[in-house]
Parts: structure tokens; C-alpha cells; sequence
């Protein structure tokens, strides 16, 4: 699908919200390296997000509202737009909206027409229960609530039926079972591999363990995250050095690793992809200074 001038809808949306986005990092006069300082994105994720290169996390739009004193309700909004365009929920949805408005125009009912699976019966989506593990989220419930935009009363029963769908959910499975994180990870375990941990949003503070953290003899600052829901494990240096490389090991996985490149790297923090693991126990994190030092390796 197009949007103005035939450009993708895509990149349409996406431009909006770096257009925004730079209009907010412009008002706080923050450097890219004190974007990075203050937040927990690196500063060559900064560069491509605010130049429409990369799609951002939700997290990091609502960070740099925080900074810049402005309420997050437009830009979370333009980034919905784009997550849904880039996704192809937006398209998808488009799509539909023509089928359902040839089909008014033809008198014909969309829930008996051939190859159509009528709306969801909102009883049965409310006795069925929250999905396994309590993952539906408000954001989910938002998400479905576009989508069943338009549809009328039946539409309107079925996001009130997912509404309490999702209360039960939030209050976990009786037994005292503890509920699953309510956060929706771009991936897990496997998928997870190589992956940015930032762009996956496996690297919010309530889903993840830090077990490294050290000071190394050049003063650079390395971290060993594991990312709980997410099923792998990344490395993270402050205070680098140009040269300097920081590598994690995961145990039956490829070696991910980052180097610093440049003097903006070694003002940030800068992360490895992703190497998934069950656990981090028998993760190594090593650190290989520059100038060809001795490395300095530790293990969770």
C-alpha cells in the first residue's frame, strides 16, 4: 500500500515519527551521546532512529519525551501508526476495510460469505479464558480494538469481552501461580539469536538480570544481561575504548560481538546482539582491549 506520492505506507508513517522524534531531541539539546547517556539505547541506535532508519522500541519514544518535558500521548500515537505499517497490520487492515465496503455494496453478509470466518462469538472468548502463561496485554486489547474498528455493536462486545479477557489474565491463574510478564518481547529464545536486544524490547528493566558487572584494568564498565522472557543473553560496555571489542559466549552458539568504533561509541554504550541461552549460568562475557591487550573474560 501507498501513501502520499506513492511512497510505501511504511515509510510514510515511519518518517513522520523521526520527524517528530528529531523535533524533540532538538528541544532538550541533547548530543547523541547524551541521548545514549541517559537512556538505555545506544547512540548508534539513536542515529538510525531518529533518521527513519530503524524502527525504535515504544520505550525509547517515551524516553525521549520524558527528557524533553513532553506528554507521550502524539508520538506514541505516530509510533502505533508506523508499528502497524511496518508490520503490515496497517495494510492488512486497509485490505480489509475495501473488502468490507464491497460487500455493503453488493448486500452481501460478510460473515456467510465463502472463505470468511465470521466474528468471533464474544461469550466463547470470554469463557475461553486468558492465553497461556497471561500474556494478553492492554496493548494487545488496543491492537484488536483497531482492528474490529467499524464493525459495529459486535465489534464493540468482542474488545469488551478481550477487556475482561485480559483482566483475568493480569490477575494470574488461580493457585497462585505467578504471572507471566506482561510485556510483549519481539522474540524468544532461538528467534532471539543475533537479534538486536533493544529492537526486540528484550531489554526492559523489569525483564532483565544483570549477573556481570566489572570494572576492567583499561576502566571500561562491562555488563552480562539476560534477558528473562526473551531466552538470551548480551554484553554491554561503558567507557570504552576506540579498538576495544566485547564478546558474549553462549554455550552451543555463535560468538556476538561489537567494537568500539569510534569516539561517539566510546561516549555511549554500546550492546552485542543477542546469543539465546536457558540461563545465564555458563555465559562468558570477555572484553579484548585495544592495542591488543590481554583479554579479561568473566562468567556469570
Amino acid at each position: 500500500m501507498s501513501g502520499p506520492g506513492g511512497e510505501p505506507r511504511d515509510r510514510v508513517e515511519g518518517s513522520r515519527l523521526a520527524a517528530g522524534l528529531r523535533e524533540l531531541r532538538a528541544r532538550t539539546g541533547l548530543s547523541l551521546a547524551a541521548l545514549a547517556a541517559r537512556t538505555p539505547y545506544s547512540k548508534s541506535s539513536w542515529e538510525r532512529y531518529l533518521n527513519g532508519k530503524k524502527l525504535p522500541p515504544r520505550e525509547a519514544v517515551e524516553a525521549l519525551c520524558r527528557l524533553a518535558g513532553e506528554p507521550a500521548g502524539r508520538l506514541v500515537a505516530l509510533w502505533e501508526l508506523a508499528d502497524a505499517a511496518w508490520s503490515g497490520r496497517g495494510r492488512s487492515g486497509a485490505a480489509q476495510g475495501r473488502d468490507d465496503g464491497s460487500a455493503a455494496a453488493h448486500g452481501t453478509d460478510r460473515a456467510s460469505a465463502p472463505g470468511r470466518a465470521s466474528a468471533p462469538d464474544t461469550a466463547a472468548v470470554a469463557a475461553a479464558g486468558p492465553p497461556a502463561g497471561g500474556e494478553a496485554t492492554p496493548r494487545l486489547v488496543r491492537r484488536v480494538a483497531g482492528l474490529v474498528a467499524g464493525a459495529g455493536a459486535g465489534g464493540v462486545a468482542l474488545v469488551a469481552a478481550l477487556a475482561v479477557w485480559t483482566a483475568v489474565g493480569a490477575a494470574g491463574p488461580v493457585g497462585g501461580d505467578a504471572p507471566a510478564a506482561p510485556q510483549v518481547t519481539g522474540c524468544r529464545a532461538r528467534a532471539c539469536d543475533g537479534q538486536d536486544p533493544e529492537s526486540m524490547r528484550c531489554d526492559l528493566p523489569e525483564l532483565v538480570r544483570t549477573p556481570v558487572e566489572r570494572t576492567a584494568a583499561g576502566g571500561e564498565r562491562v555488563q552480562l544481561r539476560y534477558g528473562t522472557v526473551c531466552g538470551a543473553a548480551w554484553g554491554r560496555v561503558r567507557d570504552g575504548r576506540i579498538g576495544d571489542r566485547i564478546e558474549v559466549v553462549a554455550p552451543g552458539r555463535t560468538p556476538r560481538s561489537v567494537r568500539v568504533l569510534d569516539r561517539f561509541d566510546a561516549e555511549a554504550v554500546i550492546v552485542t546482539p543477542m546469543a539465546a541461552a536457558r540461563g545465564p549460568e555458563g555465559v562468558r562475557l570477555c572484553l579484548y582491549p585495544a592495542g591488543g591487550g590481554a583479554r579479561e573474560c568473566f562468567r556469570a
